[in-house]
């Protein structure tokens, strides 16, 4: 088992071909790979649970449910007290899995069908989960949704073999009914749903083994999908020479901050200097410019009522972030139209992206950052059509608006037309289901861009870094947590240490 996860991410079908490529390709047989998997699962309840020794292992018919009777035989000659479920017909067991069950009995084991199955789950220590596997398409129904019921209503802490029974393994969606598991050892492959959408919550503690596959293999099934890391910040943000002055820095441009809302495009504007920018100005109402440059004199800020106004504003700066407290009056729609005519880098959030929606328009150098309500009136869905397979859409509202996109959520997604790949946040926390924090975002993305990252670059190591900055300031507690806290962890993030 691999304590640092890799960070490459895998369909199903991926893994499954690398999989046949093991079997096929360098003659390991299919039942030494399922022994493997057994071995990883039992060392990481032994990792995860140690001293609990009663294992109620709960079987389906296909290869998952193979891995499930191969631990229960290993455990139980490692001392532990198991009984094994088998769900469904033993007739549907075939090949390996057909083996694997034959070796379960051939060590004295019984295979218990479902009907006691509450009574069982009250006297062990740990439920293993070996149901279904990777290869769902439809949706869990009828008797295998009642046994996954009475596995999520139990007490008792779960592994899930390879991925929870349930969810999908390409887009994290749940279907209809999945297991909730404390611990999923993933083999071969890490799997994309597992990251995103409903994964990271259904997945718990995800440990990796890749069953000892020759290497070659993962270069022979390439991949478009990857996770962010620290390795991100170190490799794209250079320590400054001693020369350094602030008109090298970027100059950001916020607009923002209708009436009331001043908040949002202050929050932007201070984000993205933490995160570097040189220089930061903010162009919002009349109302509210002197007070935001009263409560951070670092940032100028203008009052602007018409859209001619922002011509001189423009004129200075290296990006323009437009969004944050926009609002959707006509004030809030002129801004923006002005905004889109000229050939400026954007990044554009919130409420330009509401005002996008209803008249859309391709651009080229702009990242857009949607959340699933956003996304889906970009996209004229449903906020549910999105989140059930962020993959594509993501690469959706690239493609419909020409652009960088950021779909925001559990698991954030970036995808750029570029370079045709698609980047997923493991990182964040439930702490940052609060106002604010998207401005925050749309602030350190446009201070990075602003600094001479890449429009790709900014939005990956802007995403990265503002969700570890959310999981250093949560250390105290996610509830509670304010947009703002961010703010010393940003900073410290946008310098890190060096090798």
């Amino acid at each position: 088992m691999q304590a640092i996860l890799p960070s490459t991410l895998y369909s199903a079908e991926q893994v499954r071909e690398m999989d046949r490529l093991a079997i096929e390709g360098y003659n390991i047989p299919g039942f030494t790979l399922m022994s493997r998997a057994a071995t990883a699962a039992l060392n990481a309840i032994k990792e995860s649970w140690p001293g609990q020794r009663r294992l109620l292992v709960v079987c389906g018919s296909g290869n998952n449910g193979g891995d499930g009777h191969l631990l229960a035989c290993q455990a139980r000659a490692d001392g532990f007290e198991v009984c094994l479920v088998l769900a469904g017909s033993r007739d549907r067991l075939v090949g390996d899995a057909a083996r694997a069950c034959q070796e379960w009995q051939a060590c004295g084991g019984e295979c218990a069908g479902s009907d006691n199955l509450a009574a069982m789950i009250n006297n062990t220590d740990i439920i293993v989960d070996a149901l279904l596997g990777t290869g769902l398409q439809r949706e869990v129904s009828g008797g295998w949704a009642g046994l996954i019921e009475q596995l999520n209503q139990s007490r008792q802490p779960v592994l899930s073999i390879d991925i929870p029974s349930g969810l999908n393994a390409d887009t994290g969606s749940v279907m209809g009914i999945a297991v909730r598991a404390d611990v999923t050892v993933s083999y071969i492959g890490l799997k994309q749903g597992m990251w995103t959408a409903s994964g990271r919550d259904y997945c718990g503690r995800i440990i990796f083994d890749d069953l000892g596959v020759p290497e070659e293999i993962y270069t022979m099934v390439k991949s478009d999908k990857h996770i962010l890391d620290s390795a991100l910040l170190s490799r794209l943000l250079a320590a400054r020479p001693a020369s350094c002055h602030k008109g090298q820095c970027g100059h950001v441009l916020v607009a923002g901050g209708d009436l009331g809302m001043p908040g949002a495009a202050r929050m932007a504007g201070e984000s993205a200097a933490r995160a570097g920018a040189g220089l930061v100005s903010i162009a919002t109402r009349r109302e509210h410019a002197a007070n935001l440059s009263a409560g951070r004199p670092e940032l100028m800020c203008h009052g602007v009522e018409t859209a001619g106004e922002l011509d001189s504003l423009i004129g200075k700066a290296t990006i323009i972030a437009i969004g944050p407290g926009l609002g959707s009056g006509s004030w809030s729609s002129a801004i923006l139209s002005r905004i889109l005519q000229t050939d400026m880098p954007l990044v554009v959030d919130a409420d330009a992206l509401n005002l996008l929606a209803a008249d859309p328009v391709k651009r080229g150098n702009w990242i857009l950052t949607p959340h699933p309500g956003e996304a889906a009136r970009l996209l004229d869905c449903s906020s549910r059509d999105i989140q059930s397979d962020r993959f594509t859409a993501v690469q959706a509202i690239a493609g419909k608006y020409d652009c960088v996109a950021v779909l925001k959520g559990s698991g954030s997604l970036v995808y750029s037309q570029h370079d045709e790949q698609i980047y997923c946040c493991r990182d964040g926390n439930p702490g940052m289901a609060t106002a604010g924090m998207g401005d925050v975002l749309t602030g350190v993305i446009a201070g990075l861009a602003a600094q001479g990252l890449s429009l790709s670059e900014a939005a990956c190591c802007g995403v990265y870094l503002h969700a570890n900055a959310a999981d250093r300031a949560a250390q105290k507690g996610e509830r509670g947590l304010l947009a703002t806290d961010l703010f010393p962890y940003i900073r410290q993030l946008a310098n890190p240490e060096r090798p």
